[in-house]
């Protein structure tokens, strides 16, 4: 099987940027450029590895940042710190009234950032075309397993056609390319990692699969019962014939195989066993307005605050700035003191 090295570890900066300047440069010289704003923490799915069948506690209205201090966050980002690249997550997006409005202020921006959006495609169908309209340039959707039964099992809801509708529909809007990620779990869904590969083969959307992460509500995560990356190419190699992808990947989470001489490939996110923190280029803005700069952070920044006492874009820029420095080397999961972030996904941002 073909395997990758691991990414040589970042290279220690020897000043910090002054104040009042720079993008968000951390002390290891990463430069975050590709924000992932969390536009709320509620969802309509409970998938098993995200959330319990009760849902959670959600973030109270007033804690939520407003879509205009959303947008004023994302100017900020865009005009004096650098960002490149927008991506709206939840909980689920779509729940968000005022998103296509979101998107049409990004995508107006400049310089003008790639906007896109990662959803479970649950409504998709009815709004994609006015996302298109708003200028979002295309879709990433959820979806971990084709069988009606299992998809039941693994998000407690009966509603696998209306994201099949979304995807098709998000196609058609040219929100494209359209990705799906996948998380498989031993024993419940990992038969269907060629079912998927082969359904977004013919429809051409482009596929990844993620390692899960320990970043379940309920902490039941463990590293021996994940589906690693080594075991996601075993089951896909027993179908197809997976070559490494020779264009360079840059700061992109995932490998990417060329499928049976290609052109189509499949991507595999191995953010757990094959790292990448050493080309981390993300940052990351929760519901609530606080700034995280690594998925598995124990600690955050708040800008919320900031934006409602009156702060300035030069000050909230700076405390951006504060916010990247301290960014780790690394998630440090294999590392025995490792502690999972006390929020979960949904409630950090995907």
């Amino acid at each position: 099987m073909t395997t990758s090295s691991p990414l040589p570890d970042p290279v220690l900066r020897r000043a910090d940027p002054a104040p009042g300047t720079g993008g968000l440069v951390d002390r290891y010289g990463r430069t975050a450029t590709d924000l992932r704003v969390s536009l709320t923490d509620r969802c309509n799915l409970r998938c098993t590895y995200c959330m319990p069948p009760e849902g959670l506690d959600w973030l109270p209205k007033v804690e939520v940042l407003t879509d205009d201090e959303i947008v004023r966050l994302v100017r900020i980002g865009v005009e004096q710190l650098g960002i490149r690249e927008v991506r709206f997550t939840g909980g689920e997006p779509l729940l968000r009234p005022g998103l296509p409005g979101i998107v049409a202020a990004a995508t107006a921006l400049e310089p003008r950032p790639e906007v896109s959006l990662t959803t479970n495609a649950i409504g998709l169908a009815r709004v994609a075309p006015a996302l298109a309209e708003a200028g979002l340039d295309r879709i990433n959707v959820s979806l971990d397993t084709l069988d009606p039964v299992r998809f039941k099992q693994l998000t407690m809801r009966d509603r696998l056609d209306d994201v099949l509708a979304g995807l098709a529909a998000a196609q058609a809007a040219g929100l494209t390319p359209v990705k799906v990620n996948a998380v498989l779990l031993h024993g419940i869904n990992d038969v269907d990692a060629v079912p998927l590969l082969d359904y977004c083969l013919e429809h051409g959307y482009q596929l990844r699969f993620i390692e899960q992460m320990p970043l379940d509500a309920h902490h039941a995560w463990t590293r021996g019962r994940m589906v690693t990356a080594e075991d996601i190419l075993e089951r896909l190699s027993v179908a197809h014939t997976l070559t490494p992808d020779t264009e360079a990947r840059g700061s992109a989470p995932a490998e990417r195989w060329l499928v049976d001489g290609g052109p189509s490939t499949v991507g595999i996110i191995a953010s757990v066993t094959r790292s990448f923190c050493g080309t981390c280029d993300r940052t990351r803005l929760t519901a609530d307005g606080q700034i995280r700069n690594c998925l598995f952070a124990r600690e955050e920044s708040d800008l919320r605050a900031a934006l409602r006492s009156g702060a300035t874009d030069d000050e909230i820029a700076d405390r951006w700035r504060i916010a990247t420095l301290s960014k780790l080397p690394g998630h440090g999961i294999d590392d025995p003191s490792f502690l999972q972030p006390t929020r979960p996904m949904s409630a950090i941002g995907g």
